[in-house]
């Protein structure tokens, strides 16, 4: 019996030191599995020490999954350049040459990135000759040029021309306040823009 023992023992033995480098410092059977004592703890063989402690034995907690790694940021938005064209109409009351709000006009010059041309054109109404209305589409682009140049807008980007009665809009019949109201859109300067915008691709 003494002699079953020793062999069973030494059997063991083997069979641990056999198994001992799929799991160093722990006995583990033949499908590498730590053997346990009945009270749950893990058999240690006699090269164990703490630094060979594994998961689930000897108070060694799983380990946390580490977060998954923040997505990389968008890349930025490439700005160009582009361009762009704009039209304003100013419109005036009969044979004047005051100009009203420009706001717009040059709040929208002043969105561009760069100015490249600020044409204008003046024009007006039938209404007098010809050769006075000519010279009175001339002032009212000089007038709203010089108005641009004192909001701030290059007076070196502006550039000039009138039309007179030549080119009207307006289909009006009728006389006298009538007309005059009918032919309002006769009777304004022509704003064109151009320059370039950022643009985000």
């Amino acid at each position: 019996m003494k002699k079953i023992a020793i062999a069973a023992g030494l059997a063991m033995a083997l069979g641990v030191s056999a198994a001992q480098a799929a799991v160093p410092g722990y006995a583990v059977n033949s499908s590498d599995t730590i053997w346990r004592t009945s009270f749950g703890e893990c058999w240690h063989t006699g090269f164990w020490t703490q630094e060979q402690a594994v998961e689930g034995c000897d108070n060694v907690m799983a380990k946390a999954e580490e977060p998954a790694p923040a997505p990389a940021p968008a890349p930025a938005p490439v700005a160009s350049m582009a361009d762009v064209e704009k039209k304003f109409a100013l419109y005036f009351d009969f044979d004047s040459t005051k100009v009203g709000d420009v706001s717009n006009v040059v709040n929208y010059i002043g969105s561009l990135a760069s100015l490249q041309s600020v044409k204008l054109v003046g024009y007006a109404d039938f209404i007098g000759s010809a050769a006075y209305n000519e010279k009175l589409s001339e002032r009212r682009a000089r007038s709203v040029a010089t108005t641009l140049e004192q909001a701030g807008v290059d007076a070196s980007k502006m550039s000039i021309g009138f039309m007179g009665e030549s080119a009207p809009v307006a289909n009006c019949t009728g006389r006298g306040a009538e007309l005059i109201a009918c032919l309002r859109p006769d009777r304004r300067v022509d704003v064109e823009i151009m320059g370039q915008k950022r643009v985000q691709k």
